[in-house]
């Protein structure tokens, strides 16, 4: 494989990487604590944090198709790769342990995205127009929330994984 080639695809991967978990761990550890912070319950929160996923998921969307292209553009031109389901070194059972964990990533996303999100939208606007459930509307953002930290944290465990190997 060309060097330079081979060079464009962890440079994209590194900057897909920075956007999908450093991302995610920027909003999750200063974003959303101070804006819960400065704004408390205003109704403005909710708009805010609406109008931040909307910028937000594509870019992580994006990214994450770049992460599987460049992805197998790397490790096919890894030396310790032998193959799907491989098992022979400790370079691929990480491998395997990584995608595991940005498999989780992707389903904590897809039923953020899809499900935890739009429901959460739908109970803040009728909480707003003083016909919601209250009750309702804390179990949702208590799901966003559990679901956002288990993400940060298999983002972290990929990172891990990803040094590890790097090590190798």
């Amino acid at each position: 494989m060309q060097p330079l080639f081979l060079a464009l695809s962890y440079f994209a991967h590194l900057v897909a990487t920075v956007i999908w978990i450093g991302g995610l761990i920027s909003l999750t550890v200063f974003v959303w604590p101070e804006t819960k912070r400065v704004l408390v319950d205003s109704p403005a929160i909710y708009d805010f944090l609406a109008r931040l996923r909307k910028r937000f998921v594509p870019l992580t969307n994006f990214s994450l198709v770049v992460l599987v292209f460049t992805g197998f553009v790397q490790m096919s031109a890894n030396k310790y790769y032998d193959g799907v389901l491989k098992l022979d070194n400790d370079w691929s059972r990480l491998l395997l342990f990584k995608h595991v964990a940005i498999f989780g990533m992707v389903i904590c996303g897809l039923v953020l995205q899809y499900s935890v999100t739009p429901a959460l939208e739908r109970a803040s606007i009728l909480r707003e127009r003083g016909k919601g459930d209250a009750a309702e509307w804390e179990k949702l953002r208590k799901r966003e929330i559990r679901l956002t930290w288990v993400n940060v944290s298999l983002g972290l465990a990929v990172l891990g994984f990803t040094a590890l190997m790097t090590a190798l």
